[in-house]
């Protein structure tokens, strides 16, 4: 038996076994290689970070408001639905921003049309909106909302996160609540998520001060 397994045959057909599964295995990793990955638009899930360019020129970062109650709403400029959920937010923000509310609203194009500084700084004026403005291209909206290419673009998305920088809510992708574009829902919402774990406010006592002593 020793012998047979060293015939010409048998490492021919070692030979071909081996290859066989190296093939497979190739095969597969190909398979996985090839298949897109899908984004998960899971609720609740930590809020990656973002850049907001504001009509000045200026960068925001998201996590800047990082400690507040934020809610995004990622806007068409020509959208009246838009624009009155973007009224609805300034009402929100003169209300609840005293309480540790932020609102923040972000352009970007739609099929046909453009978000750059002066069309979104000229909304913000005319519409007298008073927490930040500001526009991105569709790509870091897309990646941001962890939305799929195939799924329907609802417009505005809404986004609601903690002050631990957590989404809480958001009215797009899997899972998504059409309520957040509802003001008396979203005042409910807010209050709740502003009562939880409230920033601490220690007192103002200074240090007494040491008293020195005079030479003697």
């Amino acid at each position: 038996m020793t012998g047979a397994r060293t015939t010409p045959i048998y490492r021919k057909r070692r030979y071909a076994a081996a290859l066989q599964k190296l093939m497979s295995l190739t095969l597969v990793l190909l398979i996985m290689a090839a298949t897109p990955a899908v984004p998960s638009a899971s609720i609740p899930r930590k809020s990656p970070e973002f850049t907001i360019h504001e009509p000045s020129g200026k960068q925001v970062l998201l996590s800047t408001f990082k400690g507040k109650v934020v809610m995004i709403e990622f806007l068409f400029l020509r959208s009246a639905k838009c624009l009155d959920l973007a009224r609805v937010m300034n009402k929100l923000s003169a209300d609840l921003g005293g309480r540790g509310f932020q609102a923040v609203a972000v352009a970007f194009p739609a099929p046909g049309s453009d978000a750059n500084g002066p069309l979104v700084g000229y909304t913000a004026e005319n519409l007298k909106l008073t927490y930040p403005v500001g526009y991105a291209n569709k790509g870091e909206v897309d990646q941001y909302l962890s939305r799929e290419g195939t799924e329907t673009l609802r417009i505005p998305q809404v986004v609601i996160i903690d002050r631990s920088g957590v989404i809480r809510a958001q009215s797009g992708g899997h899972n998504g609540d059409l309520r957040l574009e509802d003001e008396a829902y979203l005042r409910t919402l807010i209050d709740g998520l502003l009562k939880e774990n409230p920033p601490a406010h220690p007192a103002n006592n200074p240090q007494p001060q040491k008293s020195q002593k005079n030479p003697s």
